[in-house]
């Protein structure tokens, strides 16, 4: 079964999956100041009107309050979480551009990297695929409280959709383990995507360089990373 939910049908989102009248509380949590995160991002190339430094703030709160209920990330520090889901996502925009493009962000778990991109590329139509319900109310709150437009949330495998998300000029995968079988599904009639991007470890590039039907840029090595790198792929003309 899937689900929609953009930013107009968050509270329809909640009544449909008994979360209303069950959010988590808001405590105080401590965020980067603006200095940090223009910081951060200035390693990355990236910069960011004052707006979206409030929405990164909002979304680092929302993202350690549900935490506490919701397993949507092993990292807990605030500036770890700025650099690793934050800066790292953003840093896709280095390898393709992504300006008013069609994204859709496969197995997103807390929003990484689809929402960190919206931020940044306002006029981007993103869609979020997430399999666990309880994350999906996650991020419709996240788009509703952040007032982003032109985001969709579709709950479901990623294996079981087609149309839902086409047609999409990106595919993204962040946190995926199988490639070949994500790849296949890209490739397939259904979808129709001719490309990818993907962020992952050097061994795991080597590993997906060896999979047919797809050509593969440069990858992007990662700034303050271990062996990390982004890399855009492109579906051959071979590849039916």
């Amino acid at each position: 079964m899937c689900f929609h939910a953009d930013a107009k049908h968050a509270e329809l989102f909640y009544r449909h999956n008994s979360f209303e009248g069950a959010r988590p509380s808001m405590p105080p949590i401590s965020v980067p100041p603006e200095s940090t995160i223009r910081k951060a991002l200035s390693e990355f190339q990236i910069e960011l009107n004052a707006m979206q430094v409030s929405q990164i703030q909002e979304y680092i709160k929302l993202l350690l309050t549900w935490n506490e209920k919701v397993n949507l990330t092993a990292i807990r520090d605030p500036v770890d979480i700025l650099h690793r889901h934050f800066c790292e996502s953003m840093f896709a925009t280095k390898v393709a551009d992504l300006d008013q493009c069609r994204l859709a962000d496969i197995g997103t778990g807390g929003g990484f990297p689809g929402l960190p991109l919206k931020i940044l590329l306002p006029n981007a139509q993103v869609g979020l695929v997430e399999s666990s319900v309880r994350k999906a109310a996650f991020l419709a709150e996240v788009v509703r409280s952040l007032g982003l437009d032109n985001v969709n949330v579709v709950v479901g495998r990623y294996e079981e959709l087609g149309e839902e998300i086409a047609p999409v000029d990106f595919l993204l995968a962040r946190a995926l383990g199988d490639f070949r079988a994500f790849l296949r599904w890209a490739a397939s009639a259904s979808v129709g995507a001719t490309q990818v991007i993907l962020w992952l470890g050097t061994k795991d590039l080597e590993e997906v360089k060896k999979i047919e039907g797809w050509t593969w840029g440069a990858p992007a090595e990662v700034p303050k990373s271990l062996r990390r790198v982004i890399v855009l792929g492109s579906k051959s003309l071979n590849n039916n």
